[in-house]
């Protein structure tokens, strides 16, 4: 009897002071992470089938489409695990590179203004469809990990939840910066309504 009153005074001690928080929040970072990294994934997937499209009638763009290959290397390269989020040098090193990564594709779609037959290639619009899209939902994956990151990180340095934080080894993790975001949010801006230029003389 005596220990059935200490686990429950423990268990009121700590859900008064922020431990089912910051356990929730915990998990609702880790979910939100793995969105991230699945929308990245899905973007990623997409490269090598633009990348082809836009050489078969690209193909004096030799240097955009190998800065677009070696960003989607560099981005593979990483090991994006959930534990990312808790490794704050790592998690910088990922974000900088999916930041290439999408400057690249924002060119690599920029060249199509020059070839007329890519724009209207089928397999080309559908795929700049499912890119675009795909960004969408990376803007949408990223705001709500970074929503989650902020709430956690302010269970965790305010007070008495901090206590329970530092008791439990709940450190604050790392979010997108305000740089960051803005280089990764923006997706590929191609006016389309302009008039095409026409095809370099072969």
């Amino acid at each position: 009897m005596f220990k059935r009153l200490i686990v429950l005074s423990m268990f009121l001690v700590l859900s008064g002071c922020g431990y089912n928080t910051l356990q929730s929040s915990d998990e609702t970072i880790s979910a939100s992470w793995s969105e991230v990294l699945n929308q990245y994934q899905r973007r990623a997937d997409l490269v090598p089938n633009l990348v082809n499209v836009v050489k078969g009638y690209a193909t004096h763009e030799k240097d955009v489409l190998i800065e677009v290959t070696e960003a989607r290397a560099k981005v593979g390269a990483i090991q994006a695990t959930p534990a990312l989020v808790n490794d704050e040098v790592a998690f910088k090193k990922f974000i900088a590179a999916q930041g290439q990564m999408t400057s690249a594709i924002s060119r690599l779609l920029a060249v199509a203004e020059n070839y007329p037959q890519l724009k209207a290639d089928g397999l080309f619009r559908d795929l700049q469809a499912q890119l675009e899209g795909t960004e969408n939902r990376i803007t949408v994956a990223r705001n709500r990990y970074i929503e989650a990151v902020k709430e956690y990180n302010i269970t965790v340095r305010s007070f008495p939840s901090n206590l329970t934080a530092m008791m439990f080894h709940f450190e604050t993790k790392p979010n997108f910066t305000v740089e960051n975001a803005a280089a990764i949010s923006a997706p590929p801006k191609v006016d389309f309504s302009a008039a095409p230029a026409a095809p370099a003389k072969q």
